[in-house]
């Protein structure tokens, strides 16, 4: 018997208040850290992106964090999108899940940072030093903001569930060799792209603006989460340019880092993560 799909309006007006609960989660306890405004940052080239990611790949190199997220980021990724791609009813969500990793990676990659900041400091540094962040000072902030970034990343789900459901929906896919047919040879399926396409860039687009520079300052500098955001949204603001082509190569690696089966997520996140880390060390003051 075929089923039917929720209604994307309503199930998108869930996680918009579920959001909004984070949100106020996330901001009810910030008073007590000092809340300074923005901080100053400074402009930067394109060029300047190649020696973060040299960086980030010396970092990499050093810490052998391949070994971290062979051991429990990869495979539990794995268990996940093939519980998505088993299950017809959520098919149309594999992507989705796949490209919106980039909204909640700066929180993931929070490890990273320690370890590029440990090392930047000449003190020692193993993969296992990655879990130090949960010892930090602002680990409480860092998880707050963490939720309003889970917040957004549901949101961009439920907006890519929606557009399913008003292009190729509201029925499920009867397979996923189905489900691939119709969104590459029907007019339905390329109005799916077009438009998901497009809203996934503003998501993107908003994600990147709040959190380039957030997590890894939280990290670094006892701040309000206003003045990370506030910074972050500087940094942006200031380097336009920059800051685009810098989510274009994340948005680049992390899907090139998807073949074959992942398995290229093992290099592309770690080198990511401590580059984030030497990005925000050139950029704010």
């Amino acid at each position: 018997m075929t089923e039917t799909i929720r209604n994307p309006i309503e199930w998108g007006a869930d996680q918009a208040r579920l959001t909004a609960r984070l949100a106020r989660a996330a901001v009810g306890d910030d008073a007590r850290d000092p809340d300074v405004g923005a901080l100053a940052v400074r402009r930067i080239g394109v060029a300047d992106l190649r020696e973060v990611l040299a960086q980030g790949w010396r970092d990499f190199v050093e810490n052998r964090t391949d070994v971290l997220f062979l051991c429990i980021i990869y495979p539990l990724a794995g268990l996940l999108i093939a519980r998505l791609a088993f299950s017809s009813n959520l098919l149309p969500l594999v992507f989705p899940f796949v490209s919106g990793f980039a909204i909640v990676g700066p929180f993931a990659a929070s490890g990273l940072y320690e370890l590029s900041r440990l090392r930047e400091r000449g003190e020692p540094a193993t993969w296992s030093s990655a879990f130090g962040v949960f010892a930090s000072p602002s680990i409480a902030a860092i998880i707050k903001l963490a939720l309003v970034m889970t917040g957004l990343f549901v949101l961009w789900l439920a907006a890519a569930y929606a557009i399913f459901a008003l292009t190729l929906g509201p029925d499920e896919p009867a397979s996923a060799s189905t489900f691939v047919s119709d969104v590459l040879h029907t007019r339905a399926g390329w109005a799916m792209i077009l438009v998901g396409g497009g809203v996934g860039f503003l998501f993107a687009l908003l994600a990147l603006s709040i959190s380039v520079v957030s997590f890894p300052l939280l990290l670094d500098r006892r701040v309000s989460i206003t003045t990370a955001v506030r910074t972050s949204l500087r940094a942006v603001a200031e380097n336009p340019v920059p800051m685009l082509a810098w989510g274009l190569v994340v948005a680049t690696l992390l899907v090139l880092g998807t073949i074959p089966a992942l398995a290229g997520l093992i290099v592309a996140m770690p080198v990511l993560g401590h580059a984030t880390w030497h990005l925000y060390r050139k950029v704010v003051v």
